[in-house]
Parts: structure tokens; sequence; C-alpha cells
């Protein structure tokens, strides 16, 4: 296999510890196949992958046909052990079967299928059973005859989740959201769970109509593209940053209440602020948020990168193709690949979430 012969010859004969696979296109209707190539030419240690609408490596982004992308590492004394994480019926409801403890873990990549995977709840319990280990990934985001496509290992699964969990390698997360700010930030004074009923004391929708007819010029032109709700996380600050935000959409509205829905949960107190999903913001912020991981190296260049970026970024957003590998490359100068995900999963404000229209980085350092 092409891709895997590449990732072969870009570790200079080291043993494989560890490989991840993402299939698009023809390749999901032989997935065993290309399991068994993967493995001929990398014999990896470990490996997780799932079926993609598109794949990204080498500084290219194939968002349509036939493709994979195959990324492999070896970790030089760190380790890496593969699982496969279902859902099981019992009396009381469900359980998880198969969720890796990340006590003693340095960091755990999540692959899951959005459509048989509780994803928002399993992250839950890893940050509160781990709270300091960066778990990073994306939802698979192609299925065949309603199934999805979930490597493990030697293994083919059609539902849970996958990944990989990391002990003794550093993994610097990075996570870019791609939204612009609108209007002031503002304080919720009544609501809970995923419900706003008052945003400054006033009913949330007529407060958001408020800040809306309140803008002008170009921020006013966003508003056609759709709102979305900047939600921060963690405790007040003097000023908050694109990092502070969990940037989710508007689920719902209630005008007989005046109440709004969100994706993320809230509380009295939480501070908000409407965004816009624009293509200018998400370059600069994506680059400005890798500078900052090259930074924190030193300026060292990184071993290699994992990159889940949204299926709705890539051309439709950019208006051409390459972006997100493209940026990759002049910030970080590493080998990356990566998929185009359902969804992408990354820390804010050191909680991991599933995001939209976002590109998230796992960033390895070198040495």
């Amino acid at each position: 296999m092409q891709a895997a012969g590449l990732a072969a010859r870009g570790l200079d004969g080291r043993p494989v510890d560890v490989a991840l696979v993402f299939p698009s296109g023809g390749h999901l209707s032989a997935p065993k196949e290309t399991l068994e190539g993967v493995h001929d030419v990398l014999s990896p240690a470990a490996l997780a992958g799932c079926g993609a609408g598109g794949v990204l490596g080498d500084g290219r982004e194939v968002e349509n046909g036939t493709a994979v992308a195959v990324w492999a590492a070896a970790l030089d004394g760190g380790g890496a052990q593969a699982f496969h994480a279902d859902v099981l019926r019992v009396s009381e409801g469900m359980a998880i079967s198969g969720l890796p403890d990340l006590e003693g873990a340095t960091a755990a990549v999540l692959l899951p299928d959005p459509l048989s995977f509780p994803t928002d709840g399993v992250l839950r319990r890893l940050h509160d059973y781990a709270p300091g280990v960066p778990v990073l990934g994306g939802l698979s985001s192609a299925h065949v005859d309603g199934r999805a496509t979930l490597l493990c290992d030697d293994e083919v699964h059609h539902n849970g989740a996958v990944g990989l969990r990391f002990t003794d390698v550093e993994i610097l997360p990075c996570v870019s959201q791609g939204a612009a700010p609108l209007g002031p930030e503002l304080t919720v004074t009544a609501g809970d769970g995923h419900m706003i009923r008052e945003l400054a004391g006033r009913p949330a929708i007529e407060k958001l109509r408020e800040v809306v007819d309140g803008l002008e010029g170009a921020q006013k032109a966003l508003v056609g593209r759709g709102l979305l709700m900047g939600v921060v996380i963690g405790g007040p600050k003097a000023e908050y940053g694109p990092d502070d935000f969990l940037v989710s959409g508007l689920a719902g509205a209630d005008p007989g209440s005046g109440a709004i829905t969100v994706g993320a949960t809230i509380e009295p107190g939480t501070v908000v602020r409407l965004h816009v999903r624009d293509a200018d913001s998400a370059d600069r912020e994506l680059r400005e948020a890798l500078a900052l991981r090259r930074e924190a190296l030193g300026g060292a260049r990184p071993a290699g990168a994992l990159l889940c970026t949204c299926n709705g970024r890539g051309a439709a957003m950019f208006g051409a193709s390459d972006h997100d590998t493209r940026v990759l490359d002049e910030q970080l100068g590493a080998p990356a690949a990566g998929f185009f995900a359902a969804g992408e999963i990354g820390p804010v404000g050191g909680r991991p979430f599933v995001h939209g229209f976002t590109a998230t980085v796992a960033v390895f350092p070198s040495g």
C-alpha cells in the first residue's frame, strides 16, 4: 500500500509503535483488506482508525473520492495501546465496555461512531477520572450501509469507538475553533442545562436581538452566516481570548418564554458571547494557535502532528483546497496526517469537548 510505504520511509526503518489509518471512498467497501495492507507494510504494535469522508496528509487534502491516510510513529521509549469501546445495554440503562483507564496515561486519541456512541458523556467521564490527560480526535465521518468503519489493531468494528492510550508520550493539544466574536460578553442570569432563559437580566432572545441590532458594518453582514454561541469554560477573567470559549450552535429558541437552547452546558453566572463562522478568523486563529505551540517547543520542529478538521471546513469554507494542511506545514514544518471529521475532539479550559467547524491538532514534540 502506497500510503503505508510512504509512512514507513519517513521513519527511516525504525519499528512502528503506533499507526492511525483513515480510509475513504472505495476503501470503505473492503476495510479488512486495507487493514491487512497496512499491517503487511508497517507491522505496527498498535493501530486505530476510522472511516472518513475525506483525508489529509503529505500537504494535501482529499475531500472526495477514494483515498487513505496513514499516520505512523516510533515513540522512542513511549507506548501506545489500542482499544475498542462499545455500549452495553444493562438493566439500569447502558454501560460502556472497553474504555481504557487513563490513570498513568499521558494522552489519548478517541475516534467514535457518532451514531452509536455517547461521546459527550464519555468525555465528561474521562475528564472526571483523569482531568490532566488531554483527549483529542474526531468523529467518524463515513458510513457504509448505515454502519461505521472502526479499526482497532487487526479488527474491524462497526459500532462504538476506537482509540489509543499513550504512556510516556508528550502531546501538545491545539484547538482552533475559527469563529469571529460578535458584540459584547454577556452573563447568564437565569438558565441551566442547555437552556438560557435570561441574559443580563433580560429574556435571552430579547437581549440577543438587541446585540444583533447594535452591530455595525462588516460585523452585521456576518450574521447571515448563522449565529453561534461561545460559552466561557473555566472561571472569570479580566479578558477572554479564543481559547476560553467553547463555540457551539444555537440549537433552538422559544419565542413565548424568550429562552434559547445552546449546545454547551450552562448555569447562572456563565459568561457567553455571540460568534459566527468566518474564514478569515479561522485562518488567523489556526496560525496563531500553532505558532504558540511552536513557541512552547522553543522553536523546535515537532516530530509530527495528527490533524482532525471539520468536514465543513476545506474548500467550502476557505474557497481553496489544502488550507489546514498548508497552514500546519507553514507553522510547524512537521509531517502530518489526519481526516475530515463529523465533529472534532479537543480540550477547552482543560476539558475535552466535541466541536464543529474546528481544527484540532495533536502536536508530538521531538526528542
